[in-house]
């Protein structure tokens, strides 16, 4: 049955979707990537699209931006549709020197101020985490590109216009590889309905240096973190 905001029909949803924020990169990934892609949603101009990659069944489907919009459609696409491998991929600002724009980091864990699950946490520090599986396999096919890559910790933020620089000092001191806004709900969503989860996560700017990768440049730069995201799903 559709969801209120999923329109697609059963079996319309493939068992593994990645997941950018921006519909039309989804758009673009499922054209650039898939054979045979099709539309399976547009409601509220929020993206689906299902094709095959190398004969495997892929969903890609735009989240929004922020952890409460990455909740309701990974909520509703592990619980209603049955997805089972769910990959963020997106941008994100480097918060290292040793790193540069159009790197791609891989999450390994998510730090965060709040996520839509910290009710359900109540007074526990849950550490969201990515599945280790899937990291080793994308790593892997990181190596077999050539693209320089970066694992570790992400700094899932809450708001995109920060006041407080303060904390972004704190991330850096503690080795903190980029920040994004989604990964962190992404991990605990799949820990809670025992999925498997990553975020491959091509940099687009750089808190350190300010430097910043023009938006005429985006989609072909992130065509590697989309090529990992699919081998590791599939290697």
């Amino acid at each position: 049955m559709p969801t209120p905001h999923i329109s697609a029909a059963q079996g319309d949803i493939a068992e593994t979707v990645l997941l950018p924020g921006d519909p039309y990169r989804a758009k673009w990934a499922a054209e650039t990537f898939l054979d045979n892609p099709r539309l399976v949603n547009e409601v509220r101009g929020m993206l689906g699209y299902t094709g095959t990659y190398k004969g495997n069944p892929v969903t890609i489907h735009g989240s929004g931006m922020g952890m409460p919009s990455l909740s309701i459609y990974a909520n509703e696409l592990i619980t209603e549709y049955g997805a089972k491998t769910l990959i963020r991929i997106g941008s994100c600002g480097a918060m290292q020197k040793s790193i540069n724009v159009r790197d791609v980091i891989i999450g390994m864990s998510a730090t965060t101020l709040s996520t839509p699950s910290r009710g359900i946490f109540k007074e526990i520090n849950f550490a969201p985490c990515a599945d280790y599986g899937l990291l080793e396999k994308a790593v892997t096919a990181a190596r077999a590109k050539g693209t320089p890559t970066h694992v570790g910790n992400i700094y899932s933020a809450d708001v995109f216009y920060d006041e407080r620089p303060d904390l972004n000092e704190i991330m850096i001191r503690h080795g903190i590889l980029g920040v994004e806004m989604e990964a962190a709900e992404l991990y605990n969503l799949a820990a809670r309905h025992g999925c498997r989860a990553l975020a491959v996560l091509t940099v687009s700017d750089h808190l350190i240096t300010h430097e910043a990768l023009p938006s005429s440049e985006r989609e072909s730069s992130f065509g590697d973190m989309v090529e990992i995201a699919l081998q590791a799903a599939f290697a």
